[in-house]
C-alpha cells in the first residue's frame, strides 16, 4: 500500500508535469496517418452494414422457408452455426 501523498507532493508533480507538457516538441513518430484510421473506420462501418444486410437476408430466407442448413452452406457456415447467430435476431423481429 502506498502513502497518502501531502498537497505539496502532489503539486510538485502537477508542476512537472505542466513542465514536460509545456517543453514536449512532436516527433515523426507521435504523428497519427489520418488516412489509415478514416479506412479503418469505414471499413467497419462496412462491416457492419455488411452484416446487417445478412441478418436482414437470413430473416428473408427463413420467412420463404429456407432451411437453416441451406442458409448455413450459403454464408459459408454449417446450418448450426447459422442458427445459433441468427436464429435469435430473427426470433425477435418477428
Amino acid at each position: 500500500m502506498t502513502m497518502p501523498r501531502s498537497v505539496e507532493d502532489i503539486l510538485k508533480h502537477a508542476d512537472a508535469l505542466a513542465k514536460r507538457f509545456e517543453d514536449y516538441e512532436p516527433e515523426a513518430g507521435d504523428e497519427r496517418d489520418p488516412d489509415a484510421a478514416r479506412a479503418l473506420r469505414q471499413a467497419v462501418t462496412a462491416r457492419s452494414d455488411a452484416e446487417r444486410a445478412i441478418r436482414d437476408a437470413v430473416g428473408q430466407a427463413r420467412q420463404a422457408g429456407m432451411s437453416w442448413a441451406l442458409i448455413g452452406s450459403l454464408i459459408g457456415t454449417s446450418g448450426e452455426a447459422a442458427r445459433q447467430r441468427y436464429g435469435q435476431t430473427h426470433k425477435s423481429r418477428r
